[in-house]
């Protein structure tokens, strides 16, 4: 008989529900804390060990790696049980840390990243797919809030712990003290998590070829931002859109797809929306940047750089929370405001950023923090809006797949997000002539070029939501 008792925080919270809550939010804190760490120290990093040049690429490979390891998530529960799997990701990702702090070199710090990223990618989705595995039915919405909202406390712990480690000259550090939280989850999940899943194992089919082309396009893409020659960039962006496009004409005749049925109309279907959602994550990417140009131009400590970026991450939660109760009137105004919010936000940022003299009486962390705050606001205020109408539009049957496409688009655009900075940035001077000269060429050509995204999402949003309905597979077809 199914158990109708209602569900309490006291309930998750309490016994061995409680530690287990702690196991499973701990992965995605793990994973979340150490984004902002990486994001607040990387200016330090480059300073000591150099590799100006390669500063994207420690975002881009961490996070083709995440989308690799989130995707072979449900493949590893599979194989290995719930526990075994966790115990192997964990590894994998202190491994990637303890690289990390002991890089010589960029080289050695971009593979610890990518090991990082794997091994995070993991956690991650194991720590949303296990809560169904470890909790009762009812549990499973406040164990889903609990988990998520690990986000919003890794932006109060990560620039911390990786601000207070720059400024005392010791990033390393920064690195070092994520092992013992390692050594922490690794026990609680030794003790709270069940070698076998209590359900019958099915075997899951992953579109590992589809994902490898995605990230392989990143990948041409990154290598071609290293050059300083417009033609090889141009090459580059090329071959990686075409890979891309190759990617989705595959994935439409595929047994096991990455995107559900639809996904791919543009005119009046999911297409549309999935594009928004690639829009509007690649516009924010630029936070990758920040703290060099907010510690190289504006002369910021990294605590204080890691806190103003971190802005960036808050807006899109204070949006979200603020925008997901309105009701259909509303929902329809806020999806079109949104992209323009945090277009004008970049564009902002686009005069202000690159003045070096802003901050001679001090208070340019105020002129600066709204528009930062305000390119995250655009975001959350429509991004309710804009998934709710993915999975109304989503075929019947398809809605989880329509979900997991969401995360790897999102992914997805970050990683091209990043890449696509770096080879603003490097063409616009960021490492040639570099220093203050360099940050202030890029961060105006990397803000301008950026607050095209969101625009350009707008004007999907418009068609969107003038249309007043997003059409799915039986309805139209791709």
């Amino acid at each position: 008989m199914q158990d109708t008792k209602a569900a309490s925080w006291g309930e998750l919270l309490s016994g061995r529900n409680g530690l287990r809550s702690i196991a499973l939010a701990g992965g995605v804190a793990l994973h979340a804390v150490n984004v902002y760490i990486a994001t607040t120290i990387l200016p330090s990093v480059v300073e000591d060990i150099g590799g100006l040049e390669y500063y994207a690429w420690n975002t881009t490979l961490f996070v083709v790696a995440s989308i690799l390891g989130s995707a072979l998530s449900p493949k590893a529960t599979y194989k290995f049980g719930p526990r075994r799997a966790f115990l192997v990701a964990i590894f994998l990702f202190a491994l990637g840390t303890a690289a990390c702090a002991a890089a010589p070199t960029m080289g050695w710090m971009l593979v610890g990243r990518t090991g990082q990223g794997f091994g995070g990618g993991l956690l991650l989705g194991l720590s949303y797919s296990a809560i169904c595995l470890v909790f009762e039915e009812r549990l499973w919405p406040l164990a889903t809030g609990l988990t998520s909202s690990m986000w919003g406390v890794a932006t109060l712990a990560g620039p911390a712990i990786g601000g207070i480690f720059a400024e005392t000259g010791h990033w390393r550090w920064a690195f070092w003290a994520v092992l013992p939280a390692c050594a922490g989850l690794f026990w609680l999940i030794t003790t709270q998590i069940a070698v076998k899943p209590s359900q019958p194992r099915v075997a899951v089919k992953v579109p590992m070829i589809q994902i490898a082309l995605l990230v392989v396009s990143v990948l041409v893409m990154s290598v071609a931002s290293l050059s300083y020659s417009v033609f090889w960039n141009g090459l580059g962006i090329a071959l990686g859109l075409l890979i891309g496009l190759g990617v989705a004409r595959a994935d439409k005749a595929a047994s096991v797809r990455l995107m559900p049925t639809g996904g791919y109309a543009l005119k009046g279907g999911m297409g549309s929306l999935y594009i928004c959602v690639c829009l509007l994550s690649i516009g924010i990417t630029v936070e990758v940047f920040v703290p060099y140009f907010l510690q190289t131009i504006h002369g910021y400590a990294p605590l204080i750089a890691g806190y103003m970026t971190a802005l960036m991450s808050l807006g899109w939660t204070l949006g979200s929370l603020a925008s997901s109760s309105r009701g259909h009137v509303a929902a329809h105004w806020l999806l079109r405001a949104g992209p323009w919010v945090s277009a004008v936000a970049l564009a902002i940022l686009a005069v202000l950023v690159p003045l070096s003299g802003l901050n001679i009486n001090g208070d340019a962390v105020w002129w600066l923090s709204l528009p930062l705050l305000g390119v995250g606001v655009g975001i959350g205020i429509c991004w309710p809006h804009l998934l709710t109408r993915i999975f109304k539009a989503s075929p019947a049957g398809e809605q989880n797949l329509a979900s997991s496409a969401i995360i790897t688009v999102q992914l997805y655009a970050m990683a091209l997000g990043a890449t696509l900075g770096g080879m603003v940035a490097n063409a616009a001077g960021f490492t040639e002539p570099g220093g203050l000269q360099g940050a202030r060429a890029a961060a105006l050509a990397l803000f301008v070029v950026f607050a095209f995204f969101p625009a350009v999402a707008a004007l999907f949003m418009n068609s969107i939501t003038r249309s007043g309905k997003v059409t799915t597979q039986q309805s139209a077809p791709v």
